[in-house]
């Protein structure tokens, strides 16, 4: 696996490499939810265009790997890389409000999403249907991913997530909420708050 990650301002960019995918990923925190977004994964394209546009992070990823055998090692491996990027633009941290919490309906579907900048990466996801984890959305992206996607960011952006899904029939509804429910809590909590001086913990650090 090889790296190469450059950070400036509240901006960060990161290529990883593997044997499995080739994955680019570049943001700026303090965008207007601009993105340019190829992972040859249609719907994950979908989802992550919703991510920029209603967080209003600036994003760019470009990734390409072994979607003949699965979806999986690209989805993830995206996620992954997203999630170190997240994690240095947002530097030392101060400054910023650090929590976040959104309700999205999409049709039928609603989500909540309470985020952390915690520093402690932690993820607490339920709600979906049963059966939601069988579905094949987009002819890609199977729905087990959609958890496994804010595993994969929670970790490595080192924040906290609590997901729920509160209602929803349609799959992709479903998992749209998710994603923009996600999005405007994290909006939320690496927006800077003028009235906050230094780092948002009695610690210090986060």
């Amino acid at each position: 696996m090889t790296t190469d990650i450059a950070t400036t301002a509240r901006t960060a960019r990161l290529e990883r490499t593997t044997s499995e995918s080739s994955v680019l990923v570049e943001l700026n925190l303090d965008g207007t939810g601009q993105s340019d977004i190829s992972t040859t994964v249609p719907f994950y394209d979908h989802m992550l265009t919703a991510l920029s546009k209603h967080s209003l992070i600036d994003l760019t990823v470009k990734a390409s790997g072994d979607t003949h055998i699965d979806a999986h090692h690209t989805v993830e491996d995206v996620a992954i890389t997203l999630g170190e990027v997240l994690k240095s633009a947002l530097g030392n941290k101060a400054g910023i409000r650090r929590f976040g919490e959104a309700t999205v309906p999409l049709d039928e579907a609603i989500a909540n999403a309470v985020v952390d900048i915690s520093g402690r990466p932690y993820l607490v996801h339920d709600g979906e249907p049963a059966g939601q984890e069988y579905h094949l959305i987009g002819g890609h992206f199977t729905g087990s991913l959609t958890r496994h996607v804010f595993e994969a960011i929670t970790l490595h952006a080192q924040i906290c997530l609590h997901m729920r899904v509160l209602g929803g029939r349609d799959p992709h509804h479903i998992v749209e909420a998710q994603f923009k429910a996600f999005a405007r809590a994290l909006r939320a909590a690496v927006e800077p708050d003028p009235r906050v001086e230094g780092i948002p913990s009695t610690k210090g650090a986060l």
